[in-house]
């Protein structure tokens, strides 16, 4: 009973403490995937979107250094829909 009753409170424990890492993981890991995006089509990529591209990267690491993860998140994660879209996604996902 006492090691269900730890095992618990472990998991219980360490359940309540990914929130906090989880913020910083996904905006690593949308950071990650922008330089790839960047790395693997910016041949193909017109000079307008490349310049959003590395602005919102730019923006993006800036608010993640600053500590502000959620501003973070949210730039990449707008960014990699535009990139998944073609679009920016205000437009209805019509091509720039």
């Amino acid at each position: 009973m006492k090691r269900t009753a730890l095992t618990g409170l472990f998991l219980t424990a360490a359940l309540m403490g990914s929130p906090v890492f989880a913020a910083d993981d996904l905006c690593g890991a949308n950071l990650q995937t922008l330089k790839d995006a960047h790395t693997s089509t910016s041949t193909n990529m017109s000079a307008d979107s490349k310049q959003e591209l590395e602005k919102t990267m730019t923006d993006a690491m800036a608010a993640q250094k600053a500590g502000d993860d959620k501003k973070c998140i949210e730039l990449t994660t707008k960014e990699i829909t535009s990139l998944k879209t073609g679009g920016d996604g205000s437009d209805g996902g019509a091509t720039k």
